[in-house]
């Protein structure tokens, strides 16, 4: 039986925590500065492998770990507790820039990364016009790399990593500041490189390039493993888990919100507002082609009549691209204790990526009559090819007219 070329076993990592009193609060009260010091786990009891030439995802909201975890896997650090295993030769990319000195060209950087990845001179010399052309900054090769873009240090960074034959390839975020020729191209070459039989790590904010390039996922989350299997799971936990934070700040935030809004009559409250999948269970994963069905739930507090439902889906830059209220008059008049349940279908006929739908109740007038609801964050997994914001779904007919060749010649 191989070993996996990624080990991690119960690994924790610690760090110290400096807390200082604010000097002006300090000076004020005519006390001493203090600082306190307390622990901080940034990954804890997380265990794992990875198979020689498999495409491992991780995912993870801000400050759930996953940095940490690179770093370990990287052996920039090690763990406090617990044990990580590496076999091979490790490219690790995991920060814009990282291991290149400022003052020196492109060139020489070329050189001493690559001799830290484990290359010969000779290796480096025989490489050296691949690693050029792939990063395609061939007229600023001889430029020091102060002056390089974020995307020109990601792109030389990662000609040199792949360029080094690496039995394992950790990638970072940092992909993302590319433009999306050179992104393309990245992930070809991880392909090529997975086929050579070498294990790759990806981390990423991108749910698209974690689906099309990872069968099995990692969800961190507070430094500890929540998921660790089928990828569209994980996107589904991962929006769940952000959908969560979300939901805390909100409920923090309403209070104040709503008893200062003069102009909000409060006369309902929304219990539930969620994503049902093909299935009828919740998700926060869908495909383009899959019906979504939203419940919605909201318990009166004061007579209302008539009330509507609005819906309205907002992409991940925050770019209205649908809204719409519910289509009927219902003369009903609600009373205190009533509770009323909506469901909402529609296609998410939509590209791939995040998408946040919020949902409101109000008079037949339009007055806002309950706290908007927190919203409802979910990925959608689009059709390959489809770029923007909507899948309009465009058919190509294509007709060809045989004509003579060169000019003037007849058949």
């Amino acid at each position: 039986m191989n070993e996996p070329a990624i080990r991690v076993e119960s690994a924790s990592k610690r760090y110290v925590k400096y807390d200082d009193t604010p000097m002006l609060v300090t000076r004020l009260a005519r006390l001493r500065s203090r600082t306190t010091r307390s622990p901080l786990w940034a990954v804890r009891e997380v265990s794992f492998d990875a198979a020689q030439g498999e495409v491992l995802g991780v995912i993870g909201r801000n400050g759930s770990g996953k940095s940490t975890l690179l770093r370990m896997l990287a052996g920039v650090t090690a763990p406090t507790e617990g044990r990580v295993t590496v076999r091979g030769r490790v490219a690790p990319l995991i920060a814009v820039g990282v291991g290149f000195h400022q003052e020196l060209t492109g060139r020489e950087n070329v050189y001493i990364n690559g001799t830290v990845l484990g290359l010969s001179r000779r290796q480096i010399d025989q490489r050296f016009d691949e690693v050029v052309e792939f990063a395609e900054i061939a007229e600023f090769i001889d430029t020091p790399v102060k002056f390089y873009s974020s995307g020109m240090f990601v792109r030389l960074g990662f000609a040199v990593s792949v360029a080094a034959d690496p039995d394992v390839l950790i990638v970072d975020e940092v992909l993302s500041v590319g433009d999306i020729g050179f992104q393309m191209k990245c992930v070809d070459r991880m392909a090529q490189i997975q086929r050579s039989g070498a294990t790759i790590v990806v981390v990423s904010h991108n749910m698209a390039a974690i689906r099309n390039l990872c069968q099995r996922t990692v969800v961190l989350h507070d430094g500890e493993v929540r998921h660790d299997g089928d990828t569209e799971q994980a996107i589904s936990l991962y929006h769940r888990l952000l959908a969560e934070e979300r939901d805390l700040d909100e409920r923090d935030s309403h209070a104040a919100v709503h008893s200062s809004d003069r102009d909000f009559d409060l006369r309902a409250n929304i219990e539930r507002f969620d994503l049902l999948g093909p299935d009828g269970s919740p998700t926060r994963h869908l495909a383009s082609s899959d019906e979504a069905v939203f419940v919605v739930e909201a318990r009166f507090v004061a007579p209302v009549e008539g009330p509507l439902f609005g819906i309205t889906v907002f992409s991940g830059s925050g770019v209205q691209v649908y809204g719409e209220a519910t289509g009927w008059w219902d003369r009903k008049t609600y009373r205190p204790g009533d509770v009323l349940r909506a469901t909402i279908r529609m296609r998410m006929c939509l590209a791939s990526g995040t998408y946040s739908c919020s949902v409101g109740l109000a008079t037949k007038e339009g007055v806002p009559v309950a706290p908007q609801a927190p919203p409802v964050i979910l990925y959608v997994a689009g059709r390959n090819g489809v770029n923007g914001l909507t899948d309009l779904g465009a058919q190509f007919e294509l007709a060809v007219d045989e004509g003579a060749w060169p000019p003037g010649r007849s058949n």
